[in-house]
């Protein structure tokens, strides 16, 4: 994660393990993108674990922007498409179906917009206070734009689904949101991802959760 490469492969080796029992648990390919939060977060703070080893070595350069690139993609990029359309595949109720459509929309926009930005303008990572901190020079002009497109492609999705479960997911990932942006608000990105890949974890149970549920109703189905 921020913290130190130890905590990133530590982190990632766990939420992939979480990630691939949360995939095995699914019965239904609607909850298969929803399902594999986890293992995307492992992923992702694998790939910073490798950032932390490879930034006090200049000679490594190529591979700290491989793994910088990498790290901001998913991130900036990957995450507000697929938090919404998750919850949308996840979702059977029609009027929410539509508000979960209309925040994917949002979540694609500001992945175009942050994904032009990844490319056309300098990205760096630097450790800074023991943390991680990117340095992105972004047009400024769009910067409070882009962050609330952002937040409301990636938290308030859960809000509009018709699972309670999901409602606490929500409120987790915005408290740690918050308290990343005050606590620490040079390396939010680094550490507000910390915080959510911790919340992944409650995926595992509202998929457990829902595939409990249709194995009551729908039996016949689950039968090995």
């Amino acid at each position: 994660m921020c913290f130190s490469a130890i905590s990133s492969f530590s982190a990632g080796i766990a939420l992939t393990a979480v990630g691939i029992a949360c995939i095995k648990k699914t019965r239904h390919s609607s909850q298969h993108l929803f399902a594999c939060i986890p293992f995307i977060f492992g992923v992702q703070q694998l790939t910073e674990g490798i950032l932390w080893l490879t930034l006090p070595q200049p000679d490594h350069i190529i591979m700290q922007q491989a793994t910088t690139f990498i790290f901001l993609f998913f991130a900036e990029i990957l995450w507000p498409v697929w938090v919404p359309i998750s919850l949308l595949m996840f979702e059977d109720n029609e009027p929410r179906k539509k508000v979960q459509k209309i925040l994917l929309g949002v979540g694609i926009i500001v992945s175009i917009y942050l994904a032009y930005c990844l490319l056309s303008y300098h990205v760096e990572a630097k450790i800074i206070g023991h943390h991680i901190t990117y340095i992105q020079n972004y047009p400024a002009s769009w910067r409070n734009y882009s962050i609330i497109l952002y937040g409301v492609a990636t938290i308030a999705p859960p809000f509009f689904s018709h699972l309670k479960r999901m409602h606490f997911f929500g409120i987790a990932i915005l408290i740690s949101y918050i308290v990343s942006e005050i606590f620490y608000d040079h390396y939010i990105l680094s550490v507000w991802c910390f915080f959510a890949a911790i919340i992944s974890m409650s995926v595992y149970i509202i998929v457990s959760e829902k595939t409990d549920k249709k194995q009551r109703e729908y039996p016949e189905i689950y039968v090995k």
